[in-house]
């Protein structure tokens, strides 16, 4: 790609690959910097907790989501030196997938620091996301398709919020299209049976259906979507998301070929907070047939 300086070894691996620092269920304890990523690190949990039993966010954290956004978006500045640390695509393409009242534009940031690093980074080009439709899920299977006989490559998905969502059912539906999938802060086991969290209820009530966020558990096909998809597959999740917990964030799934990474975030910062493009650099640099679980 244009612009693009990584160095490649024989094998076709980017060379340099920086050794993974942060872990993955969070970096070391003593809330140490890691200087050489320019990352933040936060403390690590003696062990994990039982996100079943903690409910949704705080009312504290949903109040402030759009201050704290802005505060991590003022930081965007810090991405140069970000950059120019992390390590380098391959080339292959990405579909980015947006959050539940946002489009192409909400993830920009994320996708310009992805071509940066020589990833074909790509908009799903569907307007505003308003929630899942029967015309939706075509649309973006055709989308994923187009783009992996385009390339002539597996294409890796990254979604945010309900575009994880989106990600992990496409990654279901056609995974022979798939390199990895990866989630940032989405409701991935919202249950009919079990109360949402406010946040991510009203949002659904005022543009996708009159059911709420339960509306596309419905489906039967949405029933796998409480397993990983058979790809390689990882969610980003934080313990200060006001709209998302851990418990609807996260899934089980085989160590070997699913992950879940804690960060220290606000949900609408997710697409641009330091650490998370970070984490989601390393993951897309996975090799294409050696995929490993973040080590950090």
């Amino acid at each position: 790609m244009p612009g693009c300086r990584a160095r490649w070894g024989a094998d076709g691996e980017p060379a340099g690959r920086r050794a993974r620092r942060l872990g993955r269920h969070g970096p070391p304890r003593g809330g140490r910097r890691d200087d050489r990523a320019g990352v933040p690190n936060v403390p690590a949990m003696s062990h994990d907790p039982n996100w079943e039993t903690i409910g949704p966010p705080p009312v504290g954290l949903f109040a402030l989501e759009q201050t704290r956004a802005i505060a991590e978006l003022a930081r965007i500045g810090q991405r140069r030196a970000l950059r120019a640390r992390a390590p380098r695509g391959d080339g292959h393409p990405v579909l980015v997938l947006p959050g539940l009242l946002a489009g192409d534009f909400s993830t920009a940031p994320l996708r310009g620091f992805l071509r940066e690093l020589c990833y074909d980074a790509r908009g799903w080009k569907l307007g505003i996301n308003r929630g899942p439709d029967a015309r939706l899920s075509q649309s973006m299977e055709a989308r994923l398709v187009h783009l992996a006989k385009r390339h002539g490559r597996k294409v890796s998905l990254v979604g945010w919020s309900l575009g994880g969502v989106f990600a992990f059912y496409i990654a279901h539906v056609a995974p022979e299209c798939v390199r990895t999938a990866i989630s940032l802060g989405s409701p991935l086991r919202l249950d009919p049976d079990t109360h949402p969290p406010p946040g991510v209820q009203a949002m659904y009530r005022a543009v996708a259906h009159p059911m709420g966020p339960v509306s596309h558990q419905a489906r039967s096909r949405s029933r796998s979507m409480r397993a990983p998809p058979p790809v390689p597959s990882t969610c980003i999740y934080s313990e200060f998301d006001g709209f998302v917990p851990p418990s609807q964030a996260t899934l089980e799934g085989d160590p070997s070929n699913h992950e879940n990474i804690r960060v220290a975030s606000s949900h609408m910062g997710l697409g641009f907070n330091r650490r998370v493009l970070w984490i989601v650099a390393d993951r897309l640099a996975q090799p294409e047939d050696d995929w490993q679980p973040y080590a950090g």
